[in-house]
């Protein structure tokens, strides 16, 4: 009878780290979108304070593609990157000529360098953060978090930004965090992909002091996990 509760318990165990992984990062929202990156005192777009949706209203969509892609083009750390196209997408929800054009010229700048015979790993690492960051939320209806948001059909629907990502980093070589970016990405699977990428970001992080200040950060706001504690969680779901 022991035994028998023993392997009954297990599996039922497990069953309930998958349920409340799920709930948690649901209730949450979408964890591209509603986690800031910590950036110290780096340039990205205008932004009003800490808050994940705190973009600034005055700022012109119109110049969305423009200004994120002065912000690429200048050599900016990848946790930059991160951030900044995170605060482009919300910007983007805003019109959704800009969100197309926006997609349109990363993905271009990236064909570009990769036909002229200089691939560029970090041009690939932004088109398909971007079109990650896209799926999680433009197009979404989220009751409290997209009210009075246009549904306008997501341009990014089709893409893979995933396996670019991943290209990226095989191009790249070692980087932490571009690892974290795709541990990020992989929240809810794939779960084996998942834990390597948080493996190789939390090594990295030793000698990366904003990386781990970033692994740090409580997730998506002041309570609750910690990144780092939310990702050993979610390493922990699958029995």
């Amino acid at each position: 009878m022991k035994a028998f509760t023993k392997r009954f318990h297990r599996p039922l165990a497990g069953i309930l780290a998958v349920l409340f992984f799920l709930a948690t990062s649901a209730q949450a929202g979408p964890p591209l979108i509603c986690h800031t990156i910590e950036i110290g005192q780096a340039k990205s777009l205008p932004w009003t304070n800490h808050g994940w949706n705190s973009g600034s209203e005055s700022y012109d969509p119109k110049n969305l593609a423009t200004d994120t892609l002065a912000i690429l083009d200048s050599n900016a750390p990848v946790l930059v990157r991160m951030e900044t196209l995170r605060r482009a997408t919300l910007y983007a929800r805003r019109d959704p000529q800009a969100a197309r054009e926006l997609l349109a010229k990363v993905f271009a700048r990236a064909e570009a360098v990769e036909n002229a015979g200089h691939p560029d790993a970090l041009a690939w690492f932004d088109a398909g953060y971007l079109a990650e960051c896209y799926k999680q939320w433009i197009g979404k209806n989220m009751p409290h978090m997209t009210d009075n948001l246009p549904l306008d059909p997501n341009p990014a629907a089709n893409l893979d930004g995933y396996a670019l990502v991943k290209k990226a980093i095989a191009r790249r070589g070692q980087d932490p965090e571009m690892e974290f970016a795709a541990a990020l990405i992989t929240i809810e699977g794939p779960q084996a992909d998942h834990e390597q990428h948080v493996l190789k970001a939390t090594a990295g992080a030793k000698d990366d002091p904003l990386l781990a200040q970033n692994l740090k950060s409580r997730y998506m706001g002041d309570g609750g996990l910690t990144v780092a504690e939310l990702f050993s969680k979610g390493s922990k779901t699958n029995p």
